[in-house]
């Protein structure tokens, strides 16, 4: 080998050794997050609940036959992993989400880019450090699914397998973030679109794994083949394109104010243009004012409407506006118009589009005054609580239900088109109130948050798992209940039967407070020729989600108003 090959491969290990071992970046963020409170309780609380689910799942039978019970041995595996692989690729924004955008809110990016440290040992750095905490839960819950081994029906290599897909899939998710996280400002836009790009490729997944579940060894193989060589793909196009971003950085020096000209941006943006003087950009994205405040008008909602929420520039809405149309537009045509007995999982998918956006804009309403050292002189002056609160809610549930509406427009258009809609028009009216609370109930929860702690990036997480919490965790309660207890044996102890019942009973009453539930219990018929299809649903079952949505609301707010006349949390 001659001297120069040496020294290039010597150079090389050398890269090698500094993006992986010796990175600062990576080292600092370590010692940073794997040494604080929070994950020790996070690993705690993810044991103890998989632990529990192990323990409720178990089979209750003195004599397990492996052979005879290989289908329900596979769906609690099934189970396992399926719970993993959501919880995965809702986490992975979370950790990754800021790993930029944390350093821009802190005022030290440039102090980074600044340093002798190249652009991909950067983002190498951050991904890592990023994932490393929830490599770790995923890791250590290993030992308790091996648990499930002596049922029978899954093989090792069929755990190792899907653990090595679950850290791919995590590995994907995480530089998506990543690569979002380069191109905002705050973290709360960088999280709500790599939520937006990474759950339909969730959903997808977990969808094909779900369907292929009788044949284990066929579906292993098949993801082995394609899902890590897409993976490599993704993670190298990102890697490129933000190591390049940040080499040549746009949003750093004189470019990289605090406040972005809405008009420059319109002139030099892609695709979408937002026009704030033209119907219907005008509906979340007001003018300029150019008059003098009307008498008894709210100052804090003219404020946030029209200068706090639109600070940081039109970015994320824009990209927020044209990923979710384009999603939706198949799941229209299949929902609404060609199979329109699937109307409910459109509304769903509206659902989960106002889940994702409806806390950004309200999150950060008092935590943002915290930041600056506001919220003391906002208090001083003679707005009142109730004007400060209903002006931050207003202008942020303004702005959430204006971009969920444009997703509406089909469900209205189908009731033009389709037939079977005039015969449910009731039905229709029942959709439109499902969104309209879970509107109202994203932003007050979201506020709720920002009311009681500091940080921006605490209260949007907290809104995020709060919501989780509250309409998706019923219908994953609700599921485990009758895989788990809903199938007793007829030879079972009679109070054995009568527990499970009841568990299974209760868990299917928590479901009013999700509104996926309740947009399942809309009754609706339609009559296909000879054919009649029905969703068999219940008002009584709707009657109690709008109940309970609408008691929670106003008990939120409140709350938030109460703590408002004590100075929670003022001059701290």
């Amino acid at each position: 080998m001659t001297p120069e090959i040496i020294n290039h491969a010597t150079a090389d290990g050398a890269n090698t050794w500094m993006y992986l071992v010796e990175n600062p970046v990576l080292q600092r963020e370590l010692l940073v997050n794997l040494r604080t409170v929070r994950s020790f309780v996070l690993l705690f609380l993810f044991h103890v609940l998989l632990a529990g689910v192990v323990y409720a799942a178990w089979p209750q039978v003195e004599r397990w036959d492996p052979e005879g019970n290989r289908a329900e041995a596979q769906k609690l595996f099934n189970l396992f992993f399926l719970g993993q692989f959501i919880l995965a690729s809702m986490m992975a924004p979370s950790f990754a989400a800021g790993a930029l955008t944390g350093e821009k809110e802190r005022k030290t990016y440039e102090m980074l880019l600044a340093s002798p440290l190249k652009p991909g040992a950067i983002v190498i750095g951050k991904l890592m450090a990023s994932l490393a905490h929830l490599a770790l839960l995923i890791f250590t819950s290993l030992p308790i699914v091996l648990l499930c081994l002596p049922l029978g029906g899954v093989s090792l290599y069929e755990v190792i397998a899907a653990y090595f897909l679950l850290m791919v899939a995590v590995a994907t998710f995480g530089m998506i973030s990543v690569a979002c996280s380069s191109y905002f400002q705050r973290t709360a836009s960088s999280l709500v679109v790599s939520y937006l790009v990474i759950l339909p490729i969730a959903l997808v997944g977990a969808m094909f794994w779900q369907s292929f579940q009788g044949s284990g060894a066929t579906r292993l193989a098949v993801l082995l083949a394609f899902v890590p060589l897409c993976s490599v793909a993704i993670c190298g196009i990102l890697f490129v394109i933000t190591g390049r971003r940040l080499l040549y950085p746009p949003d750093v020096g004189s470019e990289g104010g605090e406040v972005v000209d809405l008009d420059k941006e319109a002139e030099e943006a892609v695709g979408l243009v937002i026009q704030r003087d033209q119907f219907p950009d005008r509906l979340f994205a007001p003018p300029k004012r150019t008059k003098l405040l009307e008498d008894n008008a709210n100052p804090v909602y003219e404020k946030e409407i029209h200068s706090e929420i639109f600070a940081q520039g039109t970015l994320m809405l824009r990209v927020v506006i044209q990923v979710s149309m384009v999603l939706a537009i198949p799941l229209m045509a299949i929902c609404l118009y060609i199979w329109p007995h699937n109307a409910p999982y459109y509304i769903s998918y509206v659902v989960l589009f106002n889940m994702l956006v409806g806390p950004v804009f309200s999150a950060g309403s008092i935590t943002s005054e915290r930041e600056r050292q506001t919220l003391d002189l906002l208090l001083t002056t003679e707005i009142s609580p109730w004007q400060i609160l209903s002006g931050k809610l207003l202008a942020g549930l303004r702005v959430s239900t204006v971009l969920t509406g444009f997703l509406l427009w089909p469900l209205l258009l189908a009731c033009v088109m389709v037939t079977h809609y005039w015969e449910n028009f009731t039905s229709v009216l029942g959709y439109l109130v499902i969104i309209a609370l879970t509107c109202f109930t994203s932003s007050m929860l979201a506020l709720f948050a920002s009311v009681n702690f500091r940080k921006t990036a605490h209260s949007l997480m907290t809104t995020y798992l709060v919501i989780i919490a509250l309409f998706a965790g019923p219908l994953a309660f609700a599921y485990f209940a009758d895989l788990a207890f809903g199938h007793t044996p007829l030879d079972a102890p009679a109070e054995v039967i009568a527990t499970n019942a009841a568990i299974v009973n209760w868990a299917d009453r928590l479901t009013i407070m999700s509104p996926f539930a309740a947009t399942w219990n809309v009754p609706m018929s339609f009559q296909a020729g000879d054919q009649s299809q029905s969703i068999v649903g219940s008002w009584i079952k709707f009657g109690y989600y709008a109940a309970f949505t609408t008691l929670l609301n106003l008990t939120l707010f409140c709350s938030m108003t109460w703590l408002f006349n004590r100075r929670w949390r003022v001059a701290e």
